[in-house]
Formats: structure tokens, sequence, C-alpha cells
């Protein structure tokens, strides 16, 4: 019964568009039905905010890029930047571990493959025809070898704070 079904079906998609696109539509509310939101997941903080508050709390990158820099020397800015970049990388290095997308070096020559991902090369230039194209490394692109983001345990009222204030007692 159901070959059957989906032999007409198919037929059917092929030949009536309005029809394709409804059928394409229930394939799409289904993903979206089985595919929990991130608040759904994490009782309402979600990755982003715990990937920020990580930064802020391993390397003060918020209160940096917050900063008005305009009265500091550039000799002032560049020992800030030092410790924000040794810490910042530090940090996204233990989360994700990352490799490049190609190995070679910058410069060297490339040749991108048929059937290639937009998501693992960026053309950019003079680009016609069709793959394979030959060209030069401009950037070898960046891929997570892992993604360990960490996990937020916290109340609800406080999902959205990023860094709580720092008082002094006494």
């Amino acid at each position: 019964m159901k070959l059957g079904l989906a032999w007409k079906a198919f037929w059917r998609i092929l030949r009536d568009s309005a029809y394709a696109a409804r059928v394409a539509g229930l394939d799409t509310e289904k993903k979206a039905a089985a595919t929990p939101s991130i608040r759904e997941r994490k009782a309402g903080r979600n990755d982003a905010l715990n990937l920020l508050a990580l930064l802020q709390r391993e390397a003060r990158l918020l209160d940096f890029l917050k900063e008005n820099l305009d009265s500091y020397s550039d000799a002032q800015i560049g020992a800030a930047v030092r410790d924000i970049h040794r810490d910042a990388g530090a940090a996204v290095e233990r989360l994700f571990d990352l490799k490049p997308v190609l190995d070679q070096q910058e410069g060297a020559p490339v040749t991108v493959p048929e059937g290639f991902s937009p998501n693992q090369y960026k053309l950019t230039g003079s680009v016609s025809g069709e793959a394979p194209f030959k060209g030069r490394l401009c950037h070898h692109g960046w891929k997570a070898a892992r993604c360990e983001l960490p996990e937020w345990h916290g109340e609800e009222r406080t999902a959205m704070i990023v860094m709580p204030a720092e008082v002094q007692i006494g």
C-alpha cells in the first residue's frame, strides 16, 4: 500500500507544482515539530549566551568591547589585547579544538572539486563555468573538531544575565 501511494505521489509531484509545494511543506512541518528550540532544551538560556558568558568570565571580552578606548594610548590598548587574545583563544580552543579546513599554506594552489559545498569553499575573484575550479588559497578556513559548550544551571529569572554585577562589601 505505501509503495503504491509513494508511486502516485511521485508522479503527481512531478506534474503539479502546487501539490509538490504542499508535500514539501508537510516535510518542513514535521522537521520543525521534531526539533526542539534551544530554549526548550536549555530551560530559558541558549548556547550563545553561555558562550558569551564564558568569554567574559575567562577573557573579560565584553568589558574590552564595551570600553570606550578613545582616552587610551595604542600601547595601553595593545597590552590589554594581549591578555584578551590569549585567554579568549585558550577558551575557544578548549571548547572547539579548531582545525584548518584546508591544510595548505595561504597562497598555495588549490583545486575546488566538482560538487563542492559552499559551506566548505568560498569562491572569490572571477568565477565562471563549472567546477572543478583552480585557484590560490587566500584563507585556510576553520572547522571545529568538537563543540563542548558550557551548560548553564541557573534560575529562569536570571537566564539573560551574561555576567553578574560585582559588589565589594566592607
